[in-house]
């Protein structure tokens, strides 16, 4: 289905998207692109948690304890 952009860049979300996806007005969406540069529209709240942020996905999940200077040591090859 088709939309056409306004010269604010505005769209319309067609009826049957907004009715699939739950939307009243005054509800928040949140846009993305996928990999393969697709537009996807997430209802805000809804976003799966597999689309996570992959930093978000990782965060705390550390179990090594290195210092700064032992790690760039390494990295480095010194002796």
């Amino acid at each position: 289905m088709a939309t056409t952009l306004t010269s604010k860049g505005q769209v319309t979300i067609p009826k049957q998207i907004r009715d699939a996806l739950n939307l009243a007005p005054g509800s928040s969406v949140e846009f993305d692109v996928n990999r393969e540069g697709e537009v996807v529209i997430h209802r805000v709240g809804a976003r799966p948690s597999r689309e996570r942020d992959r930093f978000e996905a990782a965060r705390g999940k550390a179990d090594v304890k290195w210092r700064t200077d032992d790690l760039m040591t390494l990295l480095r090859g010194e002796d």
